[in-house]
């Protein structure tokens, strides 16, 4: 019998109001329901939200260090539990149980950098431009922030929003990711052990369309952050515009490495076969592209070859798996809809491109690992994010040859460059259209205390992480002080309007 989970509301653990659930299935073995989930819709988020308006007023007037000290806690209490949390992703997700490690430790590392950010609470002053003026600046929070997951890195994303935005000091509304709701649960028992308020996070499950969609257009939700897909993250952007809500969308790439004709061809091949393949190319960073310098072309596509053929696709209960399962039928349509539709554009399969079938793919949702060349530039699997182990390779006559094509797409979220020039490298990072910029590695690899985000049609608003994500969840104030006894005028003295 499946457990059944309950939201988290001003404080309790809560039924939908409606009574209705949705399953949680494990995509390694979809023959096991995980879980049954409040299908949670308006009256829950309105519920939600009233519990963080309430809870907003006292938590605002915390002072950032004590903030920063629950967030700190949380983390202590997550690194005990490191393994625990990782098996309970895994099965979720899909990705191995190793792999969601690295998962967890991702928001272990932003608890510890959103708590030490308590202690770095600065604003800036500055020289007046009259006499006898001070003048100074002091962030404060935005207030009710709505923060929808997605269900890739489940914890590290969850993490990376709302550990900022409760240092911030304003009160959350998280709304799980339906195929990665039971990673939620977790996270908000441990801020509750943490000693976090009641009501300043609130959890809801549910569908984007339903509970999504009330939570984007909720009057009293002064902040909305997303990661997820382009097309979502459009109207996630009409509903707040519409009410001049502030909104931080992390959304999706068309990620290009490209590979010079001095690069290491080993090093560039296990850089693109890892950005490419590992969790089965569900990451918003992941390589999609490569485009190899012309005199290296066949060398580089020898071992690529022979690389992808290594890969072991299986579940991710088996730590040895290279490539685990997609996260859902339909993810799984997706992909292999692009695939179709690139084959009867003239594209050709170099490698893969189709669902396994057989004894444990049975099971689940596995794809081999697909590469393609033969593409035009303007084709559709060109240009648009397919979220799956589908990689397209292209021929570059030169570097600037190789950055136009890398330009080309829609996409400016993550870029890799294996060369071993300086100057190239170097001129990579002014001429690549993208938010992150590597050189000899992936297209992915981001850090809590960095900026992370893209340009483009890859994000909107803010940058997540690092100081940015403290500028993203907080509002500035301009502040002065005159102490001349004189009433100033702040464009000119007397003596200039004289003149």
């Amino acid at each position: 019998m499946p457990k059944t989970f309950k939201n988290y509301i001003n404080g309790e653990w809560l039924d939908a109001i409606s009574g209705q659930t949705f399953a949680n299935v494990n995509p390694s073995n979809i023959e096991e329901t995980i879980g049954l989930f409040p299908r949670s819709g308006k009256q829950d988020v309105d519920k939600a939200v009233s519990g963080a308006l309430a809870a907003f007023e006292q938590w605002r007037q915390v002072p950032p260090p004590e903030r920063g000290k629950v967030l700190f806690e949380a983390g202590s209490i997550m690194k005990s539990r490191k393994k625990e949390l990782a098996v309970i992703l895994s099965r979720e997700n899909g990705k191995t149980v190793n792999g969601a490690m690295g998962d967890v430790q991702s928001g272990i590392d932003m608890a510890f950098f959103a708590g030490g950010e308590g202690r770095r609470w600065y604003g800036r002053t500055a020289h007046s431009g009259l006499k006898k003026r001070f003048a100074m600046t002091k962030r404060y929070p935005v207030g009710v922030v709505g923060i929808i997951t997605s269900w890739n890195f489940p914890m590290a994303i969850t993490c990376w929003k709302t550990f900022p935005a409760l240092l911030c000091g304003n009160a959350v509304v998280l709304k799980s990711e339906e195929n990665t709701p039971e990673t939620t649960v977790h996270f908000a028992q441990i801020l509750e052990e943490a000693g976090l308020p009641r009501g300043v996070l609130n959890l809801v499950h549910g569908l984007g369309p339903e509970a999504g969609e009330a939570l984007t257009s909720h009057p009293d939700v002064a902040m909305i952050s997303f990661t997820g897909s382009s097309a979502i993250g459009k109207i996630i952007g009409k509903n707040c515009a519409g009410r001049l809500a502030k909104i931080s969308l992390e959304l999706g790439g068309k990620n290009a490495v490209i590979v010079m004709d001095d690069a290491d061809l080993d090093l560039a091949v296990d850089g693109v076969v890892c950005g490419a393949f590992s969790i089965s190319g569900q990451r918003c960073t992941a390589t999609s592209r490569v485009i190899v310098h012309a005199s290296v072309y066949d060398a580089f596509m020898k071992k690529l070859l022979k690389k992808t053929s290594q890969q072991k696709v299986g579940p991710g209960s088996d730590d040895k798996s290279d490539i685990t399962p997609l996260i859902s039928g339909k993810q799984l349509e997706r992909v292999t809809g692009y695939i179709e539709r690139a084959k009867k554009a003239g594209a050709r399969i170099l490698s893969g491109g189709s669902r396994l079938k057989g004894d444990v793919y049975d099971k689940g949702y596995y794809i081999a690992p697909t590469v393609i060349d033969n593409v035009a530039l303007d084709a559709q699997i060109a240009l648009e994010e397919v979220f799956g182990p589908v990689l397209v390779v292209f021929k570059a006559d030169s570097y600037e040859d190789a950055i136009a094509i890398h330009n080309s797409a829609p996409y400016g979220l993550a870029a890799s460059l294996f060369t071993k020039d300086v100057n190239k490298a170097f001129g990579f990072f002014d001429d690549a259209q993208a938010g992150a910029c590597y050189i000899n590695g992936p297209t992915f690899g981001s850090e809590p205390h960095m900026p992370f985000g893209g340009v483009k049609n890859s994000g909107l608003g803010y940058r997540e992480a690092g100081w940015a994500a403290i500028e993203a969840f907080s509002e500035v104030k301009t502040l002065y002080v005159d102490y001349s006894a004189k009433i100033q005028n702040v464009q000119f003295e007397k003596k200039d309007a004289e003149q």
